[in-house]
């Protein structure tokens, strides 16, 4: 069996091209993560998921343990033979979904007790429920049960949400079955503060993870503050180890991550972007429901290899989204997925050239020049 392991095999900068073996097969970084909340990426098959060049996807522990429920999908055997998804799958904690119910739940140092959005039924998550729920699952790569600290958050209540999250941390780590090919990460918390992220890492570090995500960005603070603690944070942490920074993001977020040392990504702005109407090219983004598309012959991106610009216009994609044809969700979501996953490819081959500049370069004047109109 596969050990689990990350490996290096370049840098340019702080920007680092390297793989991650699984039990379920190896990916290469930098990558992107598809969403797959409830064991499916929206309006795609698993091989139409596969052909955009992903080779890791994102379950959701919140969602799968309320319905069909972690042990039912054991009993079926797993989520890979479940969701028909061979590759390897990483679960969140089910700590974000949970936090995000405000309302609906209570917090203690036990855990989270929480009511479903489902049906109202009370349930309790903790760091060794959370691991069970994943083990049942049978992630490949785990994340520690976890508080994202709100933004905006003082100094106080940011810190004594980071230092729960690392006693849960602990816990977690406890819980965890260690098997040959799976993994279990950290999450890095500690709101915009620099000190509370430094104390964040060491305490991980001396936990012991397999990878380290930073946790608690993307939640409102914005692009320039999230790269200003993405400069102090990353730095610090474990470069032997994979680094995921969890819910990032739109393109430019993604470049100017991977400058800054991140390796992994998840995001659902992709799919839920691309089912309603909105296409990422290299020359930015383009909303397919205005009447400009209407008579335009052109794919969405002569270059793109994706099913919808393969095969059919931007006038034909208009169509559908107007009439709410159904086929526009697969066919927009298709091209996202490929354009984020060849964004990706673009990135590990110019690191691994050691001409990241120049891709930054060149990525950031093709979406200045913006979109050309039609002939």
């Amino acid at each position: 069996m596969t050990e689990f392991g990350f490996s290096l095999l370049a840098e340019d900068g702080q920007a680092r091209r390297g793989q991650i073996s699984t039990a379920h097969g190896t990916i290469e970084t930098p990558a992107f993560m598809p969403v797959g909340t409830a064991g499916s990426v929206k309006a795609m098959l698993p091989s139409q998921v596969r052909e955009t060049g992903a080779e890791i996807v994102l379950g959701n522990t919140y969602h799968l343990m309320l319905r069909p429920g972690a042990e039912e999908v054991a009993a079926l055997g797993g989520l890979h033979t479940f969701m028909n998804w061979p590759g390897p799958i990483l679960t969140d904690s089910g700590g974000y979904q949970v936090m995000s119910l405000a309302e609906l739940r209570k917090i203690t140092e036990e855990g989270v007790r929480f009511r479903s959005h489902i049906d109202g039924s009370y349930h309790t998550l903790t760091p060794e429920r959370s691991m069970d729920i994943q083990r049942f699952l049978d992630a490949d790569i785990t994340m520690a049960f976890d508080e994202c600290t709100p933004y905006p958050a003082t100094e106080e209540q940011a810190r004594l949400s980071m230092e729960m999250s690392m006693r849960w941390a602990e816990r977690s780590k406890n819980a965890f079955q260690a098997r040959a090919g799976y993994g279990l990460f950290g999450i890095v918390q500690g709101g915009v503060y620099p000190e509370l992220r430094a104390r964040s890492v060491e305490a991980l570090e001396n936990i012991g993870f397999h990878g380290y995500a930073v946790g608690g960005l993307a939640v409102g603070e914005g692009q320039e503050l999230m790269f200003k603690t993405l400069d102090v944070t990353t730095p610090m942490m474990d470069r032997t180890r994979p680094r995921y920074l969890m819910g990032v993001g739109k393109p430019d977020d993604l470049v100017g991550a991977v400058a800054r040392g991140i390796d992994m990504f998840d995001c659902v702005l992709p799919t839920r972007s691309g089912r309603n109407g909105q296409a990422f090219t290299r020359r930015g983004a383009l909303n397919l429901r205005n009447a400009r598309h209407k008579h335009d012959p052109r794919p969405v991106d002569e270059e793109c290899p994706c099913l919808a610009c393969r095969d059919y216009s931007r006038a034909y994609l208009h169509h559908l989204i107007k009439a709410e044809e159904p086929l526009v969700m697969t066919l927009m979501t298709h091209h996202n997925l490929t354009y984020y996953q060849q964004l990706m490819s673009g990135m590990r081959d110019a690191i691994a050239a050691g001409n990241f500049g120049d891709f930054v370069a060149a990525f950031n004047a093709e979406r200045e020049e913006g979109d050309i109109p039609p002939l």
